[in-house]
């Protein structure tokens, strides 16, 4: 009975439910898309600041269902949803966009494109290579793609966690290192499944260290994303009925991380309530001497959701704890 009530709100959410219409009935290939403002005041308190935001809306079919982001520099995104389709958009500066790629992730070996075998939802990208790397849930894959996001260049398999509760945010952080969390792996009591790699998790037969985390309520993992200062920002997702998605914002210290360890986040914030929706990306950059967030929903491709791209200001982060030492290997 425990999943009852969030497996429910989890069919609501990505329907098909009575009076949500799906998008896109006729197929549309066009490499088209606007990006709105969103008529909301910036923000000049808290941790989490309010900065600007965008609906982003495109008649290509297959536009939305964005589950992960990657910022490739100053006003460049890339994004991809969870259909297996990739964007990369270019902002130039402004408000409005000034480029626009709509393309699909390649499979390895011409697999067939199944839901299951393009389930993206976590990415990294490496701005030295340009190279991408997702995390696949309904196979338990990673894989590494070229800087075109034409060819799978290696895949590896993680552990075979259950289907829809697999893989879900991927961040890499200092010394290497990668750390894949689970969205709802295990009943374990200590908490969800996550993993630690201490090179290349697409490596062909790389070995994860397992850990645990404790949401303590804040909700499931919905992405993950490196601060400068080496700690992880993760995004959780809250599901109720007022509002419907509730973003909650905290930060683990790697540090804690040790094999079988149970590890904890303190919470920095949420997304203010009238831009509610179902965020399932996040980037991070120093940008202008400031350090900011981007977050990214999954509209899931129901006409009552938005693909929303928001940009905030992290201000006065707690600090490090003065013992922290350097994670596990």
């Amino acid at each position: 009975m425990r999943r009852l009530l969030p497996a429910i709100l989890i069919f609501l959410a990505i329907g098909p439910v009575p009076g949500a219409r799906m998008r896109f009935p006729v197929p549309d290939e066009s490499q088209q898309a606007r990006a709105i403002a969103i008529d909301f005041a910036a923000q000049t308190s808290g941790t989490l600041r309010f900065v600007r935001g965008w609906h982003l809306v495109s008649p290509n079919s297959h536009f939305g269902g964005f589950s992960a982001l990657a910022r490739m520099g100053p006003g460049r995104y890339q994004l991809v949803g969870d259909n297996g389709y990739w964007v990369r958009m270019d902002f130039g500066g402004g408000d409005r966009l000034r480029a626009v790629r709509i393309g699909r992730i390649p499979t390895p070996e011409g697999r067939p494109r199944r839901k299951t075998m393009v389930d993206t939802e976590a990415m990294t990208f490496d701005p030295a290579t340009g190279e991408s790397r997702v995390a696949l849930e309904g196979i338990n894959e990673v894989w590494r793609f070229d800087a075109a996001l034409t060819r799978v260049a290696s895949r590896n398999h993680l552990p075979d966690w259950p289907g829809n509760r697999g893989p879900e945010a991927m961040a890499h952080i200092a010394g290497g290192r990668t750390v894949i969390f689970s969205e709802d792996a295990s009943d374990d009591p200590r908490g969800r499944q996550a993993l630690l790699f201490a090179d290349d998790p697409a490596a062909p037969g790389a070995k994860p260290l397992r850990f645990f985390y404790d949401a303590e309520g804040k909700g499931n993992v919905s992405d993950a994303a490196p601060l400068p200062d080496g700690r992880i920002l993760l995004v959780h997702r809250k599901l109720g009925f007022d509002p419907f998605f509730t973003t909650i914002l905290a930060i683990v210290d790697p540090a804690d991380i040790r094999k079988d360890a149970v590890v904890r986040s303190v919470p920095i914030g949420r997304v203010p309530r009238p831009l509610a929706d179902n965020f399932e990306g996040a980037a991070v950059a120093i940008e202008d001497g400031r350090t900011r967030l981007w977050l990214v929903s999954d509209n899931n491709f129901n006409s009552w959701q938005r693909s929303l791209l928001l940009e905030f200001d992290l201000v006065g982060l707690p600090p490090r704890k003065t013992d922290s030492k350097k994670a596990a290997p």
